[in-house]
């Protein structure tokens, strides 16, 4: 990773689902957030896993898919959308490690939200130069965090968030 990556890098944060949320998919596998039943199946596709951020072992390893919303808490009105994770449990990414490498291969897209929801752009990234993309979303006014959604299928990956600036 350039300086200049690793720079862009520590000023925010990419969050995967909660663990909680994961781990309780896992257990009833039914969606935590609304009761539909969850599905396993062997990877037939790279995903990626939304806990751990790594893509499928296409052929290899069993995945579960269920329902998840990733608006919640954040707004009242539902926009929920399929997920994978990892059937047995994995670690969740680190939040403070940069962009995960296994996503910087895929075709994505950056949605940056404002107050209330308000989808204020999206970026596309099919080159892996993600940090440059997020600053630019970053940039723009009124922008306080940025979906990460799959450019092939349209769903969601993960959240970033700008990270707390230390000014020591």
């Amino acid at each position: 990773m350039s300086t200049i990556t690793q720079k862009i890098a520590s000023t925010f944060r990419v969050i995967s689902i909660p663990n909680a949320l994961a781990e309780e998919a896992r257990t009833s596998r039914k969606s935590p957030q609304y009761g539909h039943p969850a599905h396993v199946e062997l990877a037939t596709g790279y995903g990626p896993c939304r806990q751990c951020l790594h893509t499928f072992d296409e052929g290899h390893e069993s995945r579960l898919l269920f329902t998840y919303n990733p608006f919640e808490g954040r707004d009242s009105y539902p926009s929920p959308g399929p997920v994978f994770i990892h059937e047995q449990p994995c670690q969740a990414y680190s939040k403070d490690g940069g962009f995960p490498e296994d996503l910087r291969r895929l075709p994505l897209v950056l949605e940056g939200y404002g107050a209330r929801r308000w989808l204020v752009t999206q970026e596309r990234v099919q080159d892996g130069k993600v940090e440059e993309a997020i600053e630019r979303v970053f940039a723009l006014p009124g922008v306080e965090y940025i979906h990460v959604r799959n450019l092939e299928a349209g769903c969601f990956i993960a959240q970033i968030e700008r990270a707390a600036i230390s000014t020591q």
